[in-house]
């Protein structure tokens, strides 16, 4: 069939982007070596290009004669990109460390989130003078608009997030799942949206991107302005480094504004229960890893020894479990008819004794529709076996009956095979899921996959809210499928996927079975996952 021309153009545009974006991205990536050189982490040089890229980018739209808004004020002129390129060498680097302490002065602000406690970490003057005057200072960051530069720079936080051994890949969600749990949430103008571990802000930049494309034209001006003082949408981040990749990263996809208040707070979310701000959608992926040094102190009042804790009476059980208290946060943070959809490990789905009393309140006045099982290979964190839950925060009922009805869950673990870099997760992977799960539908619309042949269920079935509780302690770890390539002695695998499917498998029942003995009072830590 022949193309016609209206056709290839729409297909040229994302296609020149797209190409566009990779340019920018590898010339970033570039940089990074420049600077890997000088001996820093993957996150250190990461940060040390923001510094510098957020001032050129002032700089860009400070003399942009296209642009309304005024910038003048944001960077004082002692301290602008001009006042770093009329010097070299060490003098140089001396201002280059002064301006960082001076933005950085600025609470409370997208600026001063994004230089907080910034110090310079070039420390050969010849370096600083080569990025600053040949390689930065030659670019024009702002001339194609603020996605392409939003976009170039993701992709610059998600190939520094393969180096797992410094620590980036934790703060980073893979964006198809991003996009597909963003796509069945379907965010409105009306929603308030937050993310109480933000990481680099992906799930953020998603939800504001669909607000863009589905709502934007309709959308009256003060609402927004909304976006940009913190009132619709919000993150919280426990690590500094972390929260100013994420504020760099909103402010390059059009949200927030680098003088208004900062859209990031920095601190640990666990300590104080929400005070008068919750959100009528919470979209997270907790910091994996089970044991923290904090407990939570719910309102069981079961105290664990440990150094800290938090006394929260908005949960309904006591723990050192990082995941099961984000969960409890998440509960307590949800607006009434509101929603979430939260990645969380399979232990949060099968621990006994704070993992069961959780999971029962969570049935009972919470409405958990959706379970998404994840495979492995899709996550920087090696072996974690992971799944979504979506769940929607209800009203008290008078008459005592639980809001949930049936749970569907959809399982997109077995038989299904990636890796990283041979065999990475797309947004086409899941389309399926998105399909069954209807976004926008009742639930009553749903309809279970089952083979017509052998009348087996599928990926897609539903559960009553009678037989979860029935479960041995209301275990939501629910399989039903065979993978038909690892018991298939002809697979066409190739070996170094299996290899890798037996060594997260082995991986994932060490945490399993520490968390086993964990909830029977025993003290096991499972070292973390090399690199793969």
């Amino acid at each position: 069939m022949t193309t016609t021309p209206a056709t290839t153009a729409s297909q040229a545009k994302p296609a020149k982007a797209a190409a566009q974006t990779n340019h920018l991205v590898a010339k970033l990536w570039n940089y990074c070596n420049v600077l890997r050189d000088n001996g820093m982490s993957t996150i250190e040089y990461v940060e040390q290009l923001s510094y510098l890229l957020f001032l050129k980018m002032v700089d860009e739209l400070e003399h942009d004669p296209f642009e309304t808004r005024d910038f003048s004020a944001i960077v004082p002129p002692k301290y602008n990109w001009a006042s770093l390129v009329s010097k070299r060498g060490f003098e140089l680097e001396r201002h280059y460390s002064e301006t960082l302490e001076v933005l950085g002065s600025q609470p409370r602000t997208t600026i001063g989130t994004i230089f907080a406690g910034a110090q310079n970490r070039i420390t050969k003057p010849a370096l600083l003078e080569k990025l600053v005057v040949e390689l930065i200072g030659k670019e024009d960051w702002t001339v194609t608009g603020t996605d392409l530069k939003g976009d170039a720079y993701e992709g610059l936080l998600n190939k520094g997030a393969s180096d797992t051994k410094t620590g980036a890949g934790q703060y980073f969600t893979p964006r198809a799942l991003i996009d597909a749990m963003v796509d069945v949430c379907q965010p409105r103008p009306s929603d308030t949206i937050t993310d109480p571990a933000c990481g680099t802000g992906g799930f953020l930049i998603a939800a504001f991107a669909y607000l863009n494309k589905h709502h934007i034209s309709k959308m009256p001006m003060e609402e927004r302005r909304a976006f940009d003082t913190g009132e619709k949408i919000w993150g919280n981040e426990l690590v500094t480094g972390t929260a100013r990749l994420a504020a760099m990263n909103m402010l390059l996809h059009g949200i927030g504004k680098s003088d208004g208040p900062s859209l990031i707070t920095v601190g640990d979310a666990l300590a104080e229960k929400p005070s008068g701000k919750h959100a009528s959608l919470v979209l997270a992926n907790p910091p994996f890893g089970r044991k923290s040094a904090i407990t939570v102190v719910g309102q069981d009042g079961e105290v664990e020894k440990e150094d800290v804790q938090y006394d929260r009476d908005d949960f309904t059980a006591t723990t050192t479990n990082k995941q099961l208290n984000f969960l409890q946060h998440i509960m307590s943070l949800t607006a009434v008819n509101g929603r979430a959809a939260v990645v969380l490990p399979d232990n949060v789905l099968f621990e006994g004794g704070a993992g069961e009393k959780v999971r029962r309140k969570l049935l009972k006045e919470f409405d958990l529709h959706t379970l998404l099982r994840l495979p492995t290979g899709i996550f920087y964190a090696g072996g974690v076996k992971a799944n979504v839950l979506f769940f929607d925060k209800k009203p008290p009922r008078a008459d005592g009956k639980p809001h949930t009805t049936e749970t569907w869950v959809y399982d997109f673990r077995t038989g299904q095979h990636f890796t990283l870099k041979q065999r990475p997760l797309t947004r086409a992977h899941l389309d399926d899921f998105v399909a069954v799960y209807k976004p926008g539908e009742p639930a009553g619309a749903r309809v279970e996959v089952k083979d017509e042949e052998s009348g087996d269920f599928g990926r897609w079935r539903a559960f009553s809210y009678e037989e979860l509780t029935a479960r041995d302690k209301v275990n939501l770890d629910i399989s039903w499928l065979k993978d038909p390539a690892l018991e298939d002695a002809d697979s066409d695998l190739p070996p170094e996927v299996i290899a890798e499917e037996i060594v997260r498998d082995l991986q994932s029942a060490l945490v399993e079975f520490a968390a086993i003995a964990t909830s029977l009072g025993g003290d096991v830590n499972v070292p973390e996952a090399e690199e793969e």
